[in-house]
Protein backbone atom coordinates (compact mmCIF):
# COMPACT_ATOMS: atom_id res chain seq x y z
CA UNK A 1 0.00 0.00 0.00
CA UNK A 2 1.51 3.22 -0.83
CA UNK A 3 2.08 6.44 1.88
CA UNK A 4 -1.12 8.50 0.65
CA UNK A 5 -3.43 4.83 1.01
CA UNK A 6 -1.80 4.29 4.52
CA UNK A 7 -2.86 7.77 5.27
CA UNK A 8 -6.00 7.38 4.29
CA UNK A 9 -6.65 4.36 5.47
CA UNK A 10 -5.46 5.50 9.17
CA UNK A 11 -8.12 8.61 8.78
CA UNK A 12 -10.50 6.38 8.10
CA UNK A 13 -9.83 4.70 10.95
CA UNK A 14 -9.82 7.83 13.63
CA UNK A 15 -13.40 8.79 12.12
CA UNK A 16 -14.57 5.09 12.58
CA UNK A 17 -13.41 5.79 16.21
CA UNK A 18 -10.88 3.23 16.29
CA UNK A 19 -8.68 2.76 19.73
CA UNK A 20 -5.15 3.13 17.74
CA UNK A 21 -4.17 3.90 14.43
CA UNK A 22 -0.83 3.10 14.77
CA UNK A 23 0.66 -0.20 14.12
CA UNK A 24 2.86 -2.12 16.95
CA UNK A 25 2.05 0.37 19.57
CA UNK A 26 2.79 -1.40 22.49
CA UNK A 27 3.53 -0.02 26.48
CA UNK A 28 5.62 -1.26 28.95
CA UNK A 29 5.63 0.13 33.05
CA UNK A 30 7.09 -1.46 35.79
CA UNK A 31 7.60 -0.38 39.25
CA UNK A 32 10.37 -1.05 41.55
CA UNK A 33 10.22 0.65 45.04
CA UNK A 34 8.91 4.27 44.22
CA UNK A 35 10.29 4.17 41.15
CA UNK A 36 8.13 3.86 37.86
CA UNK A 37 9.36 3.09 34.06
CA UNK A 38 7.77 3.64 31.25
CA UNK A 39 8.41 2.43 27.69
CA UNK A 40 5.76 2.95 24.69
CA UNK A 41 5.87 2.99 20.90
CA UNK A 42 4.08 3.67 17.95
CA UNK A 43 4.33 3.13 14.05
CA UNK A 44 2.60 5.46 11.75
CA UNK A 45 2.38 6.17 8.00
CA UNK A 46 3.37 9.78 8.62
CA UNK A 47 5.99 12.37 7.63
CA UNK A 48 8.48 12.47 10.76
CA UNK A 49 9.08 15.91 10.45
CA UNK A 50 5.14 16.37 11.23
CA UNK A 51 6.03 13.63 14.46
CA UNK A 52 8.45 16.70 15.48
CA UNK A 53 6.19 19.09 14.90
CA UNK A 54 3.51 17.81 17.10
CA UNK A 55 5.64 16.48 20.12
CA UNK A 56 7.16 20.15 20.71
CA UNK A 57 4.12 22.25 20.11
CA UNK A 58 4.26 22.59 23.89
CA UNK A 59 1.87 25.42 24.08
CA UNK A 60 -1.42 23.45 22.61
CA UNK A 61 -0.45 20.23 23.87
CA UNK A 62 -3.21 20.23 26.68
CA UNK A 63 -5.73 20.58 23.95
CA UNK A 64 -5.69 17.17 22.49
CA UNK A 65 -3.80 15.21 25.59
CA UNK A 66 -6.21 13.62 28.01
CA UNK A 67 -5.45 14.35 31.48
CA UNK A 68 -3.41 17.41 30.75
CA UNK A 69 -4.67 20.67 31.98
CA UNK A 70 -1.96 23.05 31.11
CA UNK A 71 1.10 23.33 29.13
CA UNK A 72 3.07 26.20 27.99
CA UNK A 73 6.86 27.10 27.40
CA UNK A 74 7.85 29.69 29.83
CA UNK A 75 11.73 30.01 28.20
CA UNK A 76 13.31 29.46 24.87
CA UNK A 77 16.61 29.61 24.57
CA UNK A 78 18.28 28.23 20.68
CA UNK A 79 17.58 24.12 21.52
CA UNK A 80 16.86 24.64 25.39
CA UNK A 81 12.93 24.89 26.24
CA UNK A 82 11.73 25.11 30.21
CA UNK A 83 7.95 23.73 30.39
CA UNK A 84 5.79 23.87 32.60
CA UNK A 85 2.60 21.77 32.66
CA UNK A 86 0.06 20.84 35.26
CA UNK A 87 -2.20 17.37 34.73
CA UNK A 88 -3.46 14.35 37.39
CA UNK A 89 -2.89 10.76 37.26
CA UNK A 90 -6.29 9.00 37.57
CA UNK A 91 -7.64 5.65 37.96
CA UNK A 92 -10.88 4.71 38.95
CA UNK A 93 -11.32 6.22 42.52
CA UNK A 94 -7.25 7.74 42.26
CA UNK A 95 -7.04 10.99 41.57
CA UNK A 96 -3.50 12.70 42.10
CA UNK A 97 -3.19 16.11 40.66
CA UNK A 98 0.63 16.38 39.10
CA UNK A 99 2.40 19.36 38.59
CA UNK A 100 6.01 19.87 36.97
CA UNK A 101 8.55 22.14 35.90
CA UNK A 102 10.49 20.31 33.06
CA UNK A 103 14.00 21.25 31.29
CA UNK A 104 13.85 20.35 27.77
CA UNK A 105 17.00 19.63 25.44
CA UNK A 106 15.59 19.19 21.81
CA UNK A 107 17.66 17.70 19.19
CA UNK A 108 15.95 17.97 15.89
CA UNK A 109 14.76 16.12 14.20
CA UNK A 110 14.88 12.89 16.15
CA UNK A 111 14.89 13.54 19.83
CA UNK A 112 13.46 15.57 22.84
CA UNK A 113 14.88 14.68 26.07
CA UNK A 114 13.28 16.18 29.59
CA UNK A 115 14.03 16.08 32.71
CA UNK A 116 11.88 18.05 36.00
CA UNK A 117 13.23 20.44 37.60
CA UNK A 118 10.22 21.43 39.69
CA UNK A 119 6.87 20.59 40.88
CA UNK A 120 5.30 17.54 43.09
CA UNK A 121 7.47 14.95 41.22
CA UNK A 122 11.06 13.99 43.37
CA UNK A 123 12.38 13.38 39.56
CA UNK A 124 11.50 12.74 36.01
CA UNK A 125 13.47 11.83 33.27
CA UNK A 126 11.73 11.14 29.63
CA UNK A 127 13.00 11.08 26.27
CA UNK A 128 10.93 10.96 22.39
CA UNK A 129 12.96 9.71 19.93
CA UNK A 130 11.71 9.55 16.64
CA UNK A 131 12.61 7.61 13.39
CA UNK A 132 12.25 7.26 9.82
CA UNK A 133 11.77 3.30 8.67
CA UNK A 134 12.02 1.57 5.23
CA UNK A 135 8.76 0.76 5.30
CA UNK A 136 7.78 4.44 4.88
CA UNK A 137 6.37 4.49 8.35
CA UNK A 138 7.88 6.40 11.70
CA UNK A 139 8.46 5.29 14.90
CA UNK A 140 8.01 7.63 17.54
CA UNK A 141 9.24 5.83 20.87
CA UNK A 142 9.18 7.62 24.54
CA UNK A 143 10.60 6.08 27.62
CA UNK A 144 10.84 7.58 30.37
CA UNK A 145 11.77 6.74 34.88
CA UNK A 146 9.65 8.93 37.24
CA UNK A 147 9.45 9.19 41.01
CA UNK A 148 6.64 10.95 42.20
CA UNK A 149 6.63 13.25 45.84
CA UNK A 150 3.26 11.74 46.58
CA UNK A 151 2.19 8.03 47.78
CA UNK A 152 0.97 5.96 45.08
CA UNK A 153 -0.80 2.71 46.17
CA UNK A 154 1.96 0.43 44.86
CA UNK A 155 -0.28 -1.77 42.45
CA UNK A 156 -2.82 0.91 41.37
CA UNK A 157 0.22 3.35 40.46
CA UNK A 158 1.71 1.08 37.97
CA UNK A 159 -1.82 0.47 36.43
CA UNK A 160 -2.78 4.01 36.73
CA UNK A 161 0.17 5.35 35.28
CA UNK A 162 0.15 2.53 31.88
CA UNK A 163 -3.98 3.67 31.49
CA UNK A 164 -2.64 7.23 31.34
CA UNK A 165 -0.15 7.30 29.14
CA UNK A 166 -1.74 4.68 26.88
CA UNK A 167 -4.49 7.28 26.50
CA UNK A 168 -1.91 9.80 26.27
CA UNK A 169 0.40 8.17 23.65
CA UNK A 170 -2.86 7.57 21.59
CA UNK A 171 -4.10 11.17 21.61
CA UNK A 172 -0.75 12.33 20.57
CA UNK A 173 -0.67 9.59 17.56
CA UNK A 174 -4.00 10.64 16.78
CA UNK A 175 -2.84 14.35 16.24
CA UNK A 176 0.06 13.42 14.12
CA UNK A 177 -2.28 11.71 12.07
CA UNK A 178 -4.98 14.66 11.62
CA UNK A 179 -1.72 17.09 11.28
CA UNK A 180 0.15 15.14 8.39
CA UNK A 181 -3.54 14.35 6.56
CA UNK A 182 -3.67 18.35 6.80
CA UNK A 183 -0.58 19.13 5.81
CA UNK A 184 -0.92 16.59 2.70
CA UNK A 185 -3.88 18.04 1.23
CA UNK A 186 -2.56 21.61 1.42
CA UNK A 187 0.19 20.19 -0.38
CA UNK A 188 -2.11 19.29 -3.17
Amino acid sequence: MSRAGKLLAAVALMMLGAPSLAQGVNIETHRRDETITVEVAAEMPVDPRTVWSVITDYDHLAGFIPYMRSSRALQRDADRVIVEQTGELVFLFFRQPVEVTLAVVESPPTRVAARAIGGNLKALEGRYTIESLPSGYTRLSYSGRLVPDFDVPPVIGRIALQSVMSRQFDAMVREIVRRDAERAATAR
